[in-house]
């Protein structure tokens, strides 16, 4: 049942942060940081890419997707149009890689040691989706206040 849960928050908030990335208006604003903002709506959303994609994609979905963390936070003037279809291929990702999941993997260690403890598959899981909505919620007030 967690997983059916975890699939449709993943899926939702994804396709936020596409409508999210999809509303700028002024394709440049993506990129733009500005008084105490540290991360662009761009960046940000490479991150969550990059995130998502290593830690459910790779390891949990065997897709061999390589992590270029440090690119994603110093790429710029990506077009809108593939952050958008990256965002796609992610749903596509995490949908397929959670299917691959069961009841009793939620329970076992996850594979990777990404805190400073090891954790379950489900705890990451759970964190990922709170990561991903964070970061969702940062977008949506750069956008607001950055995308006049």
């Amino acid at each position: 049942m967690l997983i059916q849960v975890l699939k449709t928050l993943f899926r939702r908030d994804l396709e936020r942060l596409r409508d999210e990335i999809d509303a700028y208006t002024d394709e440049s604003t993506l990129w733009y940081i500005d008084k105490g903002i540290a991360n662009s709506a761009g960046n940000l959303c490479l991150h969550l890419i990059g995130n998502l994609n290593t830690y459910i994609g790779a390891e949990l979905g065997k897709t061999g997707y390589i992590r270029h963390r440090e690119l994603e936070f110093s790429l710029k003037a990506i077009p809108k149009l593939e952050l958008l279809t990256k965002i796609d291929e992610t749903i596509n990702v995490v949908d397929q890689a959670l299917d691959r999941v069961t009841d009793e993997q939620l329970n076992d260690e996850y594979p990777q040691l990404v805190f400073d403890k090891k954790t379950s598959t489900g705890y990451l899981l759970v964190h990922l989706t709170t990561h991903l909505t964070y970061h969702l919620g940062q977008i949506n007030y750069h956008r607001r206040l950055l995308d006049v």
